[in-house]
């Protein structure tokens, strides 16, 4: 029996902490299931407490196994935990998982020599066999799928990948119990929409795992059957993604009976979908999953009360309100509908841009007409739509800046874009890697210890513009200022030319309305952005976000 100690590292140090790690938490589930093993959790994010106390956390008991998850942006962190845990525990396996590993096994593992194991994808399987050879003299790392271990000799080995799970509904609930709710709950509030603003008891859900679009800025990490292996030029194996996808989904009554039990164990109030993309599993399930889910959130008591009588939300409200995200293309009114219904209250959609061009070239399934029809649609099913947009792209230029502001205009929102961020695990990582490396004087470390949130620009991928200037016109362009985007502009294509690729924006784009009116409801659309700020509607109005 080994003696397990998960710790969650710190995600978004300038934040409050705000998710329940998700990841850790169904790991947990699983091992107090099967009960093999002895372990507990320190929830670093929630806690945030000084390294001494860490250090008396890995004092506290003779730890078998230091056990560590993530994604890339936890990197600084992890990097001081498992350096803390060797000197601590110098006898302890340390193992780590998540995205920050299965994006790069082999660099990470190299820029973290403490690390003894890591878990490359889906960790389901993969770690209670792990702790299984534990105790087994012999340790027969090699015979265990799906991770990349240390030898004696510090060479490193990269078993065969690990199949993913199938029948993902014979996976346990989180243990939600073992983190520090209080903390979280205390957090729960998102300006997402009224009814996730005023949430108290919010738990994140995940009815899904894959997304099937190609986004070439997004990482999927090995969840969506997207993860192969291949020979580096030195002969060594390492990941590689694909375009390959494979949508795994719980079953309606699954996310319903889960959602019932965290209602009844934890006053569960607003339950946050992490989906990809919430329509496209319908889509993918024939329309199938979201009506049968709809139907029984209503039919098992979940509805929040105020939908039900047709009055304004309050804190009066019982019930359980939802929101998730989606993509552009697939919004259906009829299933909109039906989801307002059952208590959704938001979508988030990673709209991204309203140029044809970055659009078409990122892979992202959608048109500028596209978004526009999603935004209005949704309003009119009565849900907030929140939408995301990123500058930056490798193919950004100013035409694409100007569709952004007249789009803006056009739908009434207000919105500050986050920065293109070439993530590990992603198409534009890999692609770009040699430029994105020369940022940081060749210094992965360096470049990992910066990455953010996307809010703050990294790693520049963008062919025609420099840092400098894609912070200046984002500034411009939530100003609205189109006068001196003109103004630089010409100073641009004088100082560099025409850009090589062809004006392809959409039509009407260079008008200053594109005629894609929707009705006075869309003022008050909740901004999308990286900043708290006020949103001001067509008469001026400021509405709190």
């Amino acid at each position: 029996m080994a003696k397990v100690l998960f710790i969650n590292p710190i995600v978004r140090g300038d934040d409050n902490p705000k998710h329940v790690p998700y990841g850790i938490a169904l790991l947990a589930a699983i091992l107090r299931r099967d009960a093999r093993h002895r372990f507990q959790v320190f929830d670093g994010n929630a806690w945030r407490v000084p390294d001494t106390v860490i250090a008396d956390i890995l004092r506290a008991d003779d730890w078998d196994v230091i056990a560590l998850g993530g994604i890339t942006t936890t990197y600084g962190h992890v990097k001081t935990l498992v350096r803390m845990a060797r000197a601590v525990r110098p006898g302890a396996l340390i193992v780590v998982g998540g995205g920050l590993v299965t994006s790069q096994p082999r660099d990470i593992m190299t820029l973290l020599p403490d690390i003894d194991i890591g878990v490359i994808g889906e960790a389901f399987q993969t770690f209670p066999e792990l702790l299984d050879r534990v105790e087994d003299a012999t340790r027969a790392w090699d015979t265990v799928k799906g991770i990349i271990w240390r030898a004696p000799d510090r060479t490193l080995h990269l078993t065969p990948e690990r199949s993913l799970v199938h029948e993902i509904d014979t996976i346990p609930y989180p243990a939600w119990d073992l983190f520090p709710l209080d903390i979280y709950f205390r957090n729960s509030s998102l300006l997402y929409s009224e009814e996730s603003f005023t949430a108290r008891r919010r738990l994140d859900f995940n009815g899904s795992y894959g997304c099937p679009f190609i986004c070439r800025f997004c990482f999927h990490l090995g969840l969506a059957g997207d993860m192969v292996y291949e020979s580096r030029p030195d002969g060594a194996m390492d990941v590689v993604f694909t375009h390959d996808r494979m949508n795994r989904w719980h079953s309606p009554r699954y996310i319903v009976d889960m959602a019932k039990y965290a209602r009844e164990r934890f006053g569960l109030d607003f339950a946050l979908f992490f989906d990809e993309n919430l329509l496209a599993i319908n889509s993918a399930s024939r329309n199938r999953w979201l009506p049968e889910l709809c139907r029984l959130w209503i039919e098992e008591g979940l509805q929040p009360s105020c939908v039900r009588e047709g009055v304004a939300h309050d804190e009066r409200c019982t019930g359980v309100h939802w929101g998730g995200t989606s993509h552009a293309a697939l919004a259906n009114p009829t299933i909109l509908r039906q989801m307002r219904e059952a208590g959704c209250s938001q979508l988030l959609y990673g709209l991204e841009s309203f140029n044809r061009r970055i659009l078409k070239n990122m892979g992202k399934g959608s048109t500028p007409e596209s978004n526009v029809r999603a935004v209005q649609l949704t309003l009119e099913a009565g849900i907030r739509p929140i939408p995301n947009q990123i500058i930056g792209f490798p193919d950004e230029w100013f035409d694409s800046l100007y569709d952004a502001i007249r789009a803006w205009d056009d739908l009434g929102i207000v919105v500050k874009p986050f920065f293109a961020t070439p993530y590990p695990g992603s198409e534009w990582y890999y692609r770009y890697k040699d430029r994105i490396l020369a940022q940081y004087d060749n210094d992965m470390d360096a470049f990992l210890t910066d990455l953010g949130d996307a809010t703050k620009i990294t790693a520049n991928i963008c062919e025609h513009f420099n840092a400098v200037e894609l912070l200046g016109l984002r500034e411009l362009m939530v100003a609205r200022d189109i006068k001196r985007i003109q103004e630089y502009e010409r100073l641009w294509v004088a100082t560099h030319g025409q850009p090589a690729f062809s004006d392809v924006r959409w039509p009407g784009a260079e008008r200053r309305r594109t005629g894609a009116r929707v009705t006075a409801e869309a003022a008050k659309v909740l901004v999308a952005g990286a900043e708290p700020a006020p949103v001001v509607g067509r008469a001026g109005q400021q509405r709190p976000r």
